[in-house]
């Protein structure tokens, strides 16, 4: 019977590799659903503190930050980068006090957004290592998936206190 230790040593060696590809298969799709996810939380973050820069910018009658914060929601593709590093700058120009409601908005919604950029680029970051492997190119699992993309904007997170530069 030795060659039936052979035999069951090769139906052993075939179930660990086809366990490991299935294994990485899933990692692949989970990864990448994830990125999707966290594409669509930014997008929202993005759009909420839009929105609040634009109720703050009509309650100080800032004709700048306004027109920031409306390019900044209605900007698609590859201009919205531009668009959120604009009104950022102009959020960082213009004062803002914690006690005021309309500005208590926008900080809030700059720290969220903050939270969700970095979780974005981490699972990107984690995609595309992913997708590096030899393994997952050799055997193409990636290929029903669209190459993530960084989202790639200055930090949102506004200052405070007054006196101090952000950034």
């Amino acid at each position: 019977m030795p060659g039936m230790w052979w035999v069951v040593g090769a139906v052993a060696a075939a179930v660990l590799v086809t366990v490991y590809l299935t294994w990485t298969a899933a990692r692949v799709d989970r990864l990448h659903s994830r990125v999707r996810s966290a594409a669509r939380a930014l997008d929202a973050h993005l759009l909420r503190r839009g929105a609040a820069a634009a109720v703050l910018a009509e309650e100080r009658y800032s004709v700048e930050l306004y027109a920031a914060s409306r390019i900044a929601l209605d900007a698609e593709g590859d201009e919205r980068e531009a668009a959120e590093n604009d009104l950022t700058r102009q959020l960082r120009l213009t004062p803002l006090d914690p006690d005021d409601p309309a500005a208590e908005a926008v900080i809030g919604a700059s720290r969220r957004l903050a939270l969700a950029r970095q979780v974005h680029t981490d699972l990107v970051r984690d995609a595309l290592s992913v997708r590096r492997r030899p393994l997952v190119r050799l055997l193409r699992m990636a290929r029903k998936h669209e190459q993530p993309r960084y989202f790639d904007i200055d930090d949102p997170t506004l200052n405070t206190r007054p006196g101090l530069s952000v950034g």
